[in-house]
């Protein structure tokens, strides 16, 4: 058959980064919404995320994507993503109507002899209870990475295809898209694939609960994580890419949601599920490490302290602010007075009342008693540490990721506080 024509439905997160990545792969793309405003403002290069190297790949590749919110267009379509973003409540559960609704729409509009796929995540048992008369859906297990979506989608490890029956042969166009990917295809059983997604993130959250732990550690017994880390990369059973970077528990959404399936699952079917607990409790106790740096260190020492925020997003290269550290941090303290920077997050997202928005990091820690870096953005690394001391009334700096030059921090006079080591007192 000729080169199958791709749909994504849901012009979200999820759902755009795919589609680009699909034009750039050299596959014609319908990218549909049932929101026509929402297709009226990408059509305009208004986009509503940030996401690195997205506006070029759309832009290098706009001959070969339709933007459209017309139902008829499914039919035109041999591979239809379902792909909305599926938000969490404050109970990290998942809200599928968003899903629901799209995925109503796409399997009565779509042909029978093409293929549909649910590329949102979705908790096991999902993808078998929607499965028609008539129409076999798929599921496809999405590993984007807020910051790095792009790359992900254009490069991923391996593709995993929940299937109703895994022995068939996947429908051909389909299997014609895949495999322009060159990884390695896993088609299984549907509830393999979604718990799959949520085995690949709770793999993560352990080693990130673990370095988080030894790490903390390391700042009371005088050890320093970061010499220990390779010796643990070169241990087979570790490994390379594992995840040994201390922060400030988990966030963005996706992870905690996973967990908390998990917990759900657990009880439901009767089984253990204590160290997922733990690993939910070690991530709420870590996010409050600046919380426990003001209190200590600052505090004590200033009756109206004014804080200076590099960072309002959970992390670098996103504009989410789900589960942030940052925000949770300010939150804890309503009396205080906050500087805030950040590239991306408007200061409304700081949501208190004694918090004010600075267009320069250098400008927000003006007369400053203490500096927070809560969001690893790049440029911060490229501050004069002289002159940030000079700025700053007090000395106090928490840099949880390693962002700045601890060394010149100390020599300008300033003390140096981290993950995973002591604090380092001025010189």
């Amino acid at each position: 058959m000729n080169a199958p024509i791709i749909m994504y439905a849901g012009m979200t997160h999820l759902g755009l980064n795919s589609a680009a990545a699909a034009a750039a792969r050299g596959f014609n793309v319908v990218c549909f919404d049932m929101d026509s405003d929402i297709i009226e403002k990408i059509k305009r290069g208004e986009l509503s995320i940030e996401e690195p190297f997205l506006v070029d790949t759309l832009n290098e590749n706009a001959e070969r994507l339709t933007f459209t919110s017309e139902v008829n267009a499914i039919k035109g379509c041999d591979v239809v993503y379902v792909a909305p973003d599926v938000a969490t409540n404050e109970a990290n559960q998942s809200d599928l109507n968003d899903l629901l609704a799209l995925l109503d729409v796409v399997t009565v509009q779509a042909r029978e002899d093409s293929a549909v796929i649910i590329l949102s995540q979705v908790p096991p048992g999902f993808t078998r209870s929607k499965n028609v008369k008539g129409r076999t859906l798929f599921c496809q297990v999405e590993t984007l990475i807020f910051g790095n979506a792009i790359e992900r989608a254009l490069n991923p490890e391996r593709i995993i295809i929940g299937c109703l029956n895994p022995s068939k042969p996947l429908y051909d166009g389909y299997r014609k898209f895949l495999e322009t990917f060159e990884c390695p295809l896993l088609p299984m059983r549907y509830e393999s694939a979604e718990l799959a997604k949520i085995s690949i993130n709770c793999f993560l959250v352990a080693s990130v609960s673990t370095t988080n732990t030894l790490a903390e550690l390391c700042e009371k017994i005088g050890a320093d994580w970061e010499e220990i880390v390779p010796a643990l990369r070169l241990d087979k059973r570790i490994g390379p890419y594992a995840y040994l970077n201390p922060g400030l528990g988990i966030a963005g959404g996706n992870l905690e949601r996973d967990l908390e399936t998990v917990v759900r699952f657990s009880k439901e079917q009767d089984t253990d599920a204590d160290v997922v607990k733990a690993w939910i409790s070690n991530s709420r106790q870590r996010k409050r490490a600046a919380v426990r740096v003001l209190e200590e260190y600052v505090l004590p020492n200033h009756q109206d302290p004014l804080i200076a925020v590099w960072g309002l997003a959970y992390k670098e290269n996103t504009h989410s602010i789900k589960n942030s550290a940052s925000l949770e941090t300010i939150s804890t303290f309503p009396n205080c007075q906050f500087h805030i920077h950040d590239p991306i997050v408007p200061i409304e997202k700081a949501q208190h009342l004694r918090a004010s928005g600075f267009d320069n990091p250098m400008a927000a820690v003006e007369d400053a008693d203490a500096l927070l870096v809560l969001t690893p953005w790049p440029e911060y690394a490229e501050c004069d540490m002289t002159a940030l001391a000079a700025a700053m009334s007090g000395k106090t700096v928490f840099d949880p990721f390693g962002v700045l030059n601890s060394r010149q921090i100390v020599q300008s006079g300033l003390n140096y506080h981290s993950l995973g080591k002591a604090p380092i007192w001025a010189e």
